[in-house]
């Protein structure tokens, strides 16, 4: 994996990756903008039966509150979301530099699909990790417990997400669903350093796009029986 991180850090630079990043952060803090627009406007109309003239000022402190919060809990499901609409073009820069012959090969895949992958990633990340409330509480008496689980949970949903992506290009769904059962392990190790860049600051800026690189040299480590 540490090859993979490394191959991905040296595409960074390139125009194609860029234009990804661009597109991936402004849509990812267009919809945070979006998420505080509507906050706001609801706590404001919520507020004003209680607080009168006081509630503009409140709703506004509370939005912004819960916006950071929410930007910290949720920029992982909705960046990796996003990145399911306009990871096919990382994938198609790493495999025309990396693994041209599986780039002619490859089927680009469609917009529809797509944004299903991205909305079905953000759906399983948000109703596995609610499931997982009660074990998160449950762990709250050791400290890192839930810290811990949420970590594992979260890279066990990340390897699965960015394989996906990849192997989408290349196998019809019969077939990616053996791939996924014989690279659980090799997933689960890509979620596991995914997740620990997402974790960082800054460099959780670009950990989507590293993460979808990475998945693309795992995917085909896999196919040649090498490690990535």
């Amino acid at each position: 994996m540490l090859r993979a991180l490394t191959l991905s850090i040296g595409q960074l630079g390139e125009p194609a990756i860029l234009r990804v990043l661009g597109k991936s952060l402004l849509v990812t803090l267009a919809i945070f903008a979006a998420l505080g627009v509507a906050l706001y406007l609801g706590l404001r109309a919520l507020l004003a039966a209680w607080v009168g003239a006081w509630g503009d000022g409140l709703a506004g402190a509370a939005a912004v509150v819960l916006i950071v919060l929410g930007a910290w809990l949720l920029f992982r499901v909705i960046a990796v979301a996003v990145l399911g609409v306009f990871g096919d073009e990382v994938v198609a820069a790493v495999e025309a530099r990396h693994y041209p012959a599986a780039h002619a090969a490859a089927r680009p895949v469609r917009l529809a699909r797509s944004l299903r992958m991205g909305l079905g990633s953000a759906g399983r990340a948000v109703a596995v990790n609610l499931l997982m409330v009660p074990v998160y509480l449950a762990l709250l008496f050791t400290a890192v417990g839930p810290a811990i689980a949420f970590f594992l949970v979260n890279a066990l949903l990340l390897g699965r997400d960015l394989g996906e992506m990849v192997a989408s290009r290349h196998m019809d769904d019969a077939t990616m669903r053996g791939w996924r059962e014989a690279t659980r392990a090799q997933r689960f190790v890509l979620g596991l350093v995914g997740t620990g860049l997402f974790v960082v600051p800054l460099v959780n800026l670009v950990a989507p796009i590293l993460g979808a690189a990475m998945a693309t040299h795992l995917f085909h480590a896999s196919r040649r029986g090498t490690r990535a």
